[in-house]
């Protein structure tokens, strides 16, 4: 008995000190090959030399086409540019990273879907941005820009595999001490963000010090719809919550609770990315053709739910992508899943077009308005 008691009192002590590691945002060590910080830092597993660090930056948590840039010039052998970094997936050509900091993703068609120009194809490779690791891990259940990873140590393994080519695979506790080490304290945006992952306060929505902030809070106050003012929440209708990630409590089923939705990326696809016509084969046998350089949560689901070709609503799956988090957005351009707005001023440019768009003219936000909405994006930490 008293020999159990003391392996009880070691076992504590032992996860006491990891737990205290975790905090301190240092990994948790339990030998050299099985640190949190060095596999996520270091580890190639036999790869292409790519470890996670490689596409997931300390300061932003991926890559943007200024820092590719900078890499390329200072190095062009490094290990971004190999593999899917290159134009060609095979290791030639990097202008499309230089230019967008986009690496192509391998997607496997669901049962119900193929290609009209390749009936045989079981899977399409698409240009998508590298997801930010700052808050996401912590903080965001629903993982990947299509949602397509259950936990952080299938994304782990996925990406080692898939992008990092490894010849050694990771056993689970490598995936487990890369998970924990992604939620410890340099993986939050702010004090606010890493004090709410570990069961602070709800952070709310700073009250902006200009007044082009004072102005640009109105676009995020989750509010309800009011004609008299249709511009007040209009950004908060998919950017609410203490992340800004999710549809406002205002909005009716079954949009309440998605986390997906288009905005018109895919639709727009001002990059002119390679269009594919996906067709998906329905429950009755009836198909229908989708056009589309990414239809996003479409590939995962294979679901075709209120479907419509022009910008109307995608409540389930087509070209819908999930709401990204809006803490520390600043720090994580470019933005949406194929990188085509390098900038803030970019998304809110967009935005202001998709909303003209599909409301016919009645939502118009004006260059003011836009500025606004920046500079607020801009205090989101």
């Amino acid at each position: 008995m008293i020999r159990f008691g003391a392996r009880i009192l070691m076992v504590i002590l032992i996860l006491t000190c990891a737990r205290s590691s975790f905090v301190r945002g240092q990994g948790n060590s339990v030998g050299e090959r099985k640190d949190g910080k060095r596999l996520f830092e270091r580890e190639t597993f036999g790869g292409n030399g790519r470890t996670c660090l490689t596409c997931h930056s300390t300061e932003t948590g991926t890559v943007s086409p200024a820092e590719a840039l900078a890499r390329f010039k200072a190095n062009p052998k490094d290990p971004l540019f190999v593999h899917d970094g290159s134009d060609d997936g095979q290791g030639n050509g990097v202008s499309r990273i230089l230019k967008d900091a986009t690496i192509l993703i391998e997607i496997p068609l669901p049962p119900n879907v193929h290609l009209k120009d390749d009936p045989g194809a079981r899977s399409v490779t698409l240009r998508r941005g590298i997801p930010t690791t700052l808050n996401t891990p912590a903080l965001d259940a629903v993982l990947m820009l299509d949602g397509r990873a259950p936990t952080l140590s299938d994304q782990a393994g996925d990406a080692i595999h898939s992008h990092a080519q490894s010849t050694r695979l990771p056993d689970s506790r490598d995936l487990q001490r890369i998970a924990e080490f992604q939620v410890t304290d340099g993986f939050f945006s702010s004090s606010a963000t890493r004090n709410f992952a570990h069961g602070g306060v709800y952070p709310v929505l700073p009250e902006g010090n200009t007044d082009s902030e004072k102005r640009g809070k109105i676009f995020f106050d989750d509010v309800p719809f009011n004609p008299q003012n249709p511009k007040a929440g209009a950004c908060a209708f998919c950017h609410s919550g203490p992340l800004l990630n999710q549809m406002s409590r205002f909005a009716p089923p079954p949009l309440k609770n998605e986390r997906f939705q288009t905005v018109g990326v895919s639709e727009i696809n001002a990059l002119h990315n390679p269009v594919h016509v996906y067709v998906f084969t329905q429950s009755d046998g009836s198909t229908v053709e989708v056009p589309s350089p990414d239809p996003g949560r479409a590939l995962i689901t294979g679901r075709l739910d209120d479907f419509n070709p022009g910008f109307g609503p995608a409540f389930n799956s087509v070209n819908a992508f999930k709401i990204p988090i809006l803490r520390g957005v600043a720090k994580t351009a470019p933005y949406f899943h194929d990188n085509s707005a390098k900038t803030l001023e970019d998304v809110a440019a967009h935005y202001a077009f998709f909303f003209k768009l599909v409301s016919g003219g009645f939502l118009d936000f004006t260059k003011q308005d836009q500025d606004d909405m920046v500079a607020y994006m801009k205090l989101l930490d």
